[in-house]
C-alpha cells in the first residue's frame, strides 16, 4: 500500500467519519433530551436525499403529502389533548402547507438545486418534530425499552413508506463542488472538502447554540434532570420537539453531503444511520466530543477495511465496539471501587 492509496483512503474515511459524526451527536443530543434512541435517524438520511432528488427531476415528492397527513394528525391531537388555541393550530398546519407551497414552486419554475435542497431540509425537518409530537410526547414518562420499541415501529414504518414514495431504485445528487485541490502528488476532491467543511460547521453551530443560547441551554438543563427544568418553567414537552427537529435537519443536510459520494436508496439511512450509532455507543451517549472523534474513527477503519478486506467490511466496523466497550467496562468498574 503506497502513500497515494493511504491518503486516498484518508480522504475517504474522513469524509465519511464527518457524516458519522453529525449523526453521533444528534443521537446522543435526542437520547440526552429525550431518553429515545433514535434508531429512524437513519431515516432522516435517505429522505434528505431522495426528496432533493424526485425535486431535481421535477416531481414533486410524496415527503409533501407525509408532512400534510402528519400535521393534520398533530393538528388533531393537539385539539383534543390541549386547551384550544388558535395561534398553535395555524401553526400546526399552517407551516407544513406554505413548506409544501414552496416545494410546488420551486419544482414548477425549476428554482434550481439550492432551493430543491433547502425546501427538502424544511420538509424533513419538520417532520421530524411531527413524529416527536405524535409517537413520542405521549410516552414521554415511559421507560426506555418501551422508547426504544416505538423508536424501531417508526424506523420499519417510515422504511416501508420510503419504498412507497421513492421505489427501490437509488439516487445520487451532483456534487456541490466539482472541482478538486492538487497538493503536489496529491489530490483532493472538491466535494471532501465541502462534507469536511460543512460537517465542522453544523458541528460549531451545534456547539455554540447548545452552550451559548438559552433553548441550549434549555436543552441541556432538561437533559440533567428532566422534573427540575420543568419546576424551573422549562417546557421538556418543547425541549423534545426542538431535539427532534435538529436531529432531522442534521439528517437531512448529511444525506445531501452523502449523497454524491455514494447512492443512496430507501432503506440507506438504516446502515449509515447504524455506524453513528456505533459511534454514539462509543461515547457512552453522553459525551458530544467523544461521538465526533468516535465517529471519525470509524470512518477511517471503514475505509481501510473495504480496501484490505471489502467481504467484511461492516463486521470490522461494528466489532470496533467491543475492544472499546471492554475498555469503558473496567474503567467504569475502577472508578466504582474508588467510590
Amino acid at each position: 500500500m503506497d502513500m497515494m492509496t493511504i491518503f486516498a483512503l484518508l480522504q475517504d474515511g474522513l469524509s465519511n467519519g464527518a457524516i458519522y459524526s453529525l449523526l453521533a451527536l444528534s443521537l446522543v443530543l435526542v437520547f440526552a433530551v429525550t431518553r429515545v434512541i433514535l434508531i429512524p435517524q437513519g431515516e432522516f438520511v435517505a429522505y434528505g436525499a431522495l426528496t432533493a432528488a424526485a425535486m431535481e427531476n421535477g416531481n414533486l415528492p410524496a415527503t409533501a403529502w407525509m408532512l400534510l397527513a402528519l400535521g393534520l394528525v398533530a393538528a388533531t391531537k393537539s385539539a383534543f389533548t390541549q386547551p384550544f388555541r388558535l395561534s398553535s393550530l395555524c401553526v400546526t398546519l399552517v407551516a407544513p402547507a406554505v413548506v409544501i407551497l414552496c416545494a410546488w414552486f420551486a419544482v414548477r419554475y425549476h428554482a434550481g438545486t439550492i432551493v430543491n435542497e433547502l425546501v427538502s431540509v424544511a420538509m424533513v425537518t419538520m417532520i421530524g418534530q411531527y413524529i416527536y409530537r405524535i409517537v413520542f410526547q405521549p410516552l414521554a414518562a415511559a421507560s426506555t425499552l418501551t422508547l426504544l420499541l416505538a423508536a424501531i415501529g417508526v424506523h420499519l414504518a417510515m422504511t416501508g413508506l420510503g419504498l412507497v414514495f421513492f421505489g427501490p431504485g437509488g439516487v445520487q445528487l451532483p456534487p456541490s463542488i466539482d472541482t478538486s485541490i492538487s497538493l503536489g502528488a496529491f489530490t483532493i476532491s472538491g466535494q471532501s472538502i465541502c462534507v469536511l467543511m460543512s460537517s465542522a460547521l453544523v458541528s460549531l453551530l451545534l456547539y455554540f447554540g447548545i452552550s451559548r443560547t438559552l433553548v441550549g441551554k434549555a436543552l441541556m438543563a432538561t437533559a440533567v434532570n428532566r422534573l427540575g427544568a420543568q419546576l424551573s418553567g422549562i417546557s421538556p414537552t418543547l425541549c423534545g420537539q426542538i431535539a427532534f427537529a435538529m436531529a432531522a435537519f442534521i439528517g437531512a443536510v448529511s444525506g445531501l453531503l452523502i449523497s454524491p459520494l455514494a447512492m443512496i436508496y430507501y432503506d440507506s439511512g438504516f446502515l449509515i444511520g447504524l455506524k453513528g450509532f456505533v459511534a454514539a455507543i462509543m461515547a457512552g451517549l453522553v459525551s458530544f466530543p467523544l461521538a465526533a472523534v468516535a465517529a471519525l474513527a470509524i470512518g477511517i477503519v471503514e475505509s481501510f477495511a473495504s480496501f484490505t478486506a471489502s467481504a467484511f467490511k461492516e463486521p470490522i466496523v461494528f466489532l470496533s465496539i467491543i475492544p472499546v466497550m471492554l475498555l469503558r467496562s473496567f474503567l467504569t468498574a475502577s472508578a466504582a471501587e474508588e467510590e
